[in-house]
């Protein structure tokens, strides 16, 4: 981690120069004013192809223990960067095939020669994509959202931060009759953290009950969870829980963006699962096998719920979703140009696509 190889990442993350088309970035399915997450029930990438599963929030991502929804050999920043660049089934950036003429066109940029020089100073060629990696890895791991009402209490003492109905609902989220924080635990809210000086940390999935399409446990094809990695059939249908922080503003919900309301996910919970009464993944699956035995299903009141969301509330940190550090740096630089010099052509971030506009790249 140095501050030139941190600015060095920022850039990159925001740079649609860094995908096959030109015209997609990190920050396409990861958007800041949303906690890093795309607003999409499924990302889409930079050909146009859909996902199987939602883009996660990057809040605090330098302290998960696995970097995926499933898979639990991907444990560091670095190789998780290279993921989204070279897939190729789905396609994310695109850049498999296309990885010399993609150097080039950073090469071709005289302030990326300064920037990976300065980033990589004992590299005779500092222009591959181990590094591009290595700089984005060192951005994301700047990505700490700390300034919520729920920590500025916790941590900072300030008792009046959170309302009297978040306060209730906390004390809910906390209690032995819900367990919600027994699966987002921690001081990130999502389960075991990795941390300097950590020992042996290891990455927990969970089964919430969302399917049961065989009567057999199973889940559908395109989201087996970490069974596609295991081969285990009791690992069917396990995820990582995400990060809670933020979650008011990173809808829609779960792996694959099935449940469109913090309302709706707090039901399912209640509810101790899904049940799905329509579609080719029929089944209830409140009696899936695989489900984890911390979602038994609890009774819950409509002042219960309101209590609950406000807490929920009380985890958005302000700041981190509007932070300039974190904004867009090359929508900065054109801002701050004088109006004759505005037309640089640097490249600008795109927008994810909405749900009516996904087949255009």
């Amino acid at each position: 981690m140095t501050s030139v190889k941190v600015e060095l990442g920022h850039r990159l993350f925001y740079d649609t120069r860094l995908s096959g088309t030109g015209t997609y970035a990190c920050a396409t399915c990861h958007r800041q004013e949303l906690a890093f997450t795309d607003g999409l029930p499924r990302a889409v990438g930079a050909t146009a192809e859909p996902h199987p599963r939602s883009a996660p929030s990057l809040a605090n991502v330098a302290y998960n223990a696995s970097l995926t929804w499933a898979d639990p050999e991907v444990t560091t920043l670095e190789e998780q960067a290279l993921s989204p660049m070279l897939n190729e089934h789905p396609v994310e950036l695109g850049l498999a095939g296309r990885e010399q003429e993609v150097l080039s066109r950073l090469r071709d940029d005289p302030r990326y020669v300064g920037m990976f020089g300065s980033a990589f100073p004992d590299d005779p060629d500092a222009f591959t994509l181990g590094n591009v990696a290595k700089a984005i890895a060192a951005f994301e791991r700047t990505l700490i959202s700390g300034d919520s009402p729920y920590n500025r209490l916790v941590w900072g003492g300030e008792m009046d931060a959170l309302s009297d109905s978040a306060r209730r609902g906390m004390r809910l989220f906390f209690s032995d009759r819900l367990r919600c924080s027994e699966c987002h635990a921690g001081f990130t809210l999502s389960g075991p953290a990795a941390f300097e000086g950590d020992r042996d940390v290891r990455p927990a999935f969970h089964n919430t009950g969302l399917y049961e399409v065989d009567g057999r446990g199973a889940y559908p094809d395109d989201n087996r969870g970490l069974g596609e990695h295991t081969g285990l059939p009791e690992d069917m249908g396990k995820f990582r829980a995400p990060t809670l922080y933020n979650v008011a503003v990173t809808a829609p919900y779960m792996h694959d963006g099935s449940v469109a309301t913090l309302d709706e996910v707090l039901e399912i919970y209640a509810a101790g699962g899904r049940r799905v009464t329509s579609g080719p993944n029929v089944g209830d699956g409140r009696a899936n096998p695989n489900k984890s035995f911390r979602v038994a299903g609890f009774a819950l009141t409509r002042e219960d719920k309101d209590d609950l969301l406000a807490f929920l509330e009380s985890l958005t940190d302000e700041r981190f979703l509007t932070d300039p550090r974190f904004g867009n740096p090359f929508e900065s630089a054109i801002a701050e140009a004088p109006t004759s010099a505005r037309d640089t052509g640097a490249p600008t971030t795109r927008a994810a696509p909405s749900a009516s506009d996904r087949t255009t790249p």
